[in-house]
């Protein structure tokens, strides 16, 4: 198997390789704004790419990976060959429609998108159980399509009907992630594709990207015992597993990826956490971390929970975090021979984000 070569080690001179097959170990990227860690890591699952036949499904909340499947006219001949051989799926924004089937979400799934919590408010939980198997049995749900809503305001139960109060007093029926009985994201990612890019920067309201990443998430373990592998890869992880959820919502996106950090790897389901901030990602899912890289990282707190977490890291090395150069990155773990600092070689297909440039004039 191919090495992933992602660039060139800074204090030997010679080529950077991490180990594909280590990939099998939950990952943990992290450096500051400005770091070059969004860059760095298209840097990887390029790799990825090349190297494995390894299923890739990314979270993409600030629309930075958009472009994975457009290769720069400077990548040489045989790497670009090989990408664009590629099935790169985007959903979202200028790609595929990105859509989710509300009707066959988990109950918990939908109550917590309806803000209904099943202690406190469990006669409308108890109602959405119910109807969520009305809507599912006889393929009712598939054929009311986008008339769910006035469906149910029609429903002799006057529970149902308060149901679709709910539904829409929280504007949840208007947004435009539902396929109602269309195929969904679920779908395509289940065909497998080398890759399946969700642009949750191009959803429009605030609840629809974490809504979709918490169905796909459930999707996949739901689907665990077919042992099919794949790199979950959560760009800015601390927006969907944070160490204190607030919202139903976060809370069940929080527990789910706890889930797939500590019992995932048995069945195929390895993540890839990308943040600024370690402290703001859940301890439970990044202590099961194994390999880790760490790019510019100035606060000494984050630096010393770095330490703590991933001890195999030597502190020195650690330290020259605080001052490393954009794009360099210090690499430990199960996928590094050993740890060591890189410059990461030039991107071979398009970055999707950029800075805003400041109006000088």
């Amino acid at each position: 198997m191919a090495s992933l070569t992602i660039g060139r080690c800074l204090d030997t001179p010679a080529p950077a390789e991490l180990d594909p097959a280590k990939l099998n170990r939950h990952t943990f990227w992290t450096g500051q704004s400005g770091s070059g860690k969004t860059y760095a890591l298209g840097v990887l699952l390029e790799q990825v790419l090349l190297a494995t036949r390894l299923p890739i499904v990314v979270m993409d909340p600030n629309s930075d990976f958009v472009r994975l499947g457009e290769v720069e006219p400077t990548a040489d001949t045989a790497s670009a060959d090989a990408l664009r051989s590629r099935s790169i799926r985007v959903l979202g924004g200028e790609g595929e429609p990105l859509k989710i089937r509300f009707v066959d979400l988990p109950v918990r799934s939908r109550a917590a998108i309806m803000q209904i919590d099943p202690v406190t408010q469990a006669e409308d939980f108890n109602v959405a159980l119910h109807v969520g198997a009305e809507l599912q049995r006889d393929g009712t749900g598939t054929a009311l399509q986008g008339r769910l809503v006035p469906w149910l305001h029609a429903h002799e139960e006057p529970q149902v009907r308060r149901f679709a109060r709910l539904l829409e007093n929280t504007g949840v029926a208007d947004w435009d992630l539902w396929a109602w009985g269309a195929p969904d994201a679920r779908a395509v990612i289940d065909e497998a594709p080398d890759a399946t890019v969700l642009d949750l920067g191009s959803l429009t309201e605030p609840g629809e990207a974490k809504a979709a990443a918490l169905a796909v998430l459930d999707h996949l373990w739901a689907d665990r015992l077919q042992k099919t592998p794949r790199l979950i890869v959560l760009d800015e992880a601390h927006n969907f597993c944070a160490p204190d959820p607030v919202t139903p919502v976060d809370r069940l996106l929080t527990e789910r990826i706890v889930q797939i950090a500590a019992e995932g790897r048995k069945f195929g389901l390895w993540l890839l956490l990308s943040t600024q901030r370690p402290s703001k990602v859940h301890p439970q899912a990044l202590s099961q971390c194994d390999n880790v890289a760490v790019m510019r990282m100035n606060s000494p707190r984050d630096l010393a929970d770095l330490a703590e977490t991933f001890g195999f890291l030597p502190r020195e090395l650690l330290e020259r975090c605080a001052t490393s150069a954009q794009g360099e990155a210090l690499f430990g773990g199960s996928f590094a021979p050993e740890p060591a600092f890189v410059k990461m070689r030039d991107r071979l297909t398009a970055q999707g984000g950029s800075d805003v440039p400041v109006p000088l004039r």
